[in-house]
C-alpha cells in the first residue's frame, strides 16, 4: 500500500480532486433517493388543491410526517452536490453564470425548507386544534403557501439552477452534450410550465441521480487515464 505522505505535492493534489468528487456524487445519490421518498409521499398525501381540503391533516399524518423528516437532509445532501459542480468546473467557472448557479441552488434549498417548514406546521397546528385549524383561515393560508411554494418557487428555481448548469457545461465541455441538451429541455419545461406540473417535481432527483452517475463515470474515466 502506497504511503501518501511520501507521494510529491502535485501526485496529492491530483489524488485529492478525484475523490472530493466522487465522495459528492455519492451525496448527489443520496439526495435524489431521499427526495424521491418524501416527494412520493407528499405527492401521494397532499390533495391537488390544498387551501380547500384539510383531510390530509389526518388521514395521512404518518406519512406527510415522514417525509418531512427526510426532506432537510435531502436539502443538505444537495448542498454537497452543488460542491461537486462547482469542483468539476474548477477555474474554468464563469463568473456570471456561476453566480446564478450557486445562487439559484441555496435559493431552491431554501425553498424546500420553506416548504416542509409550513407542511410541519400545520401539522402541528393541527394536532393542536383539529377542528378549529381545519376550519380557520389559517389554513387557508397554509395550503395555499403549500401549493405555490411546490410549484412557483421550488420548481422554478431549479429550472434556473438546471440552465446556469447546463450554459456552464456547454462552455467547458466538461459534461456529455446530450446532458446538456436534457438539462436545457427540463429546465425550459420547469420554467415555463411550473405552475401546472406539479408531478413533474419527480423529475428533480431522477436529473440529480443521472448526473451524479455521470460525474462517476467521467472521473473514473480520468484516473484511469492518469495511470
Amino acid at each position: 500500500m502506497t504511503d501518501e505522505s511520501k507521494l510529491p505535492d502535485e501526485q496529492l493534489l491530483t489524488s485529492a480532486q478525484l475523490r472530493t468528487p466522487r465522495a459528492a456524487a455519492y451525496a448527489g445519490i443520496v439526495f435524489a433517493v431521499l427526495t424521491i421518498v418524501s416527494m412520493g409521499l407528499l405527492l401521494t398525501s397532499l390533495p391537488a388543491d390544498p387551501p380547500t381540503d384539510p383531510r390530509w391533516l389526518t388521514d395521512d399524518e404518518t406519512r406527510v410526517t415522514v417525509a418531512v423528516t427526510l426532506v432537510p437532509f435531502a436539502a443538505i445532501a444537495f448542498l454537497w452536490f452543488i460542491g461537486v459542480l462547482r469542483d468539476l468546473l474548477g477555474r474554468r467557472e464563469d463568473q456570471f453564470f456561476g453566480t446564478v448557479f450557486f445562487g439559484s441552488g441555496l435559493l431552491f434549498v431554501a425553498g424546500m425548507f420553506v416548504w416542509v417548514g409550513v407542511v410541519a406546521a400545520a401539522l402541528v397546528s393541527s394536532n393542536a386544534a383539529p377542528d378549529r385549524f381545519a376550519e380557520s383561515t389559517a389554513y387557508v393560508f397554509a395550503g395555499a403557501m403549500i401549493e405555490v411554494l411546490g410549484t412557483e418557487v421550488i420548481l422554478r428555481m431549479f429550472g434556473v439552477f438546471m440552465f446556469s448548469s447546463a450554459s456552464m457545461w456547454s462552455r467547458t465541455r466538461v459534461m456529455p452534450r446530450w446532458l446538456v441538451i436534457v438539462t436545457y429541455v427540463g429546465a425550459l419545461v420547469l420554467l415555463i410550465g411550473g405552475p401546472v406540473l406539479g408531478p413533474v417535481r419527480m423529475a428533480i432527483p431522477v436529473w440529480v441521480l443521472v448526473v451524479s452517475l455521470t460525474i462517476l463515470i467521467v472521473r473514473r474515466r480520468m484516473a484511469a487515464e492518469m495511470n
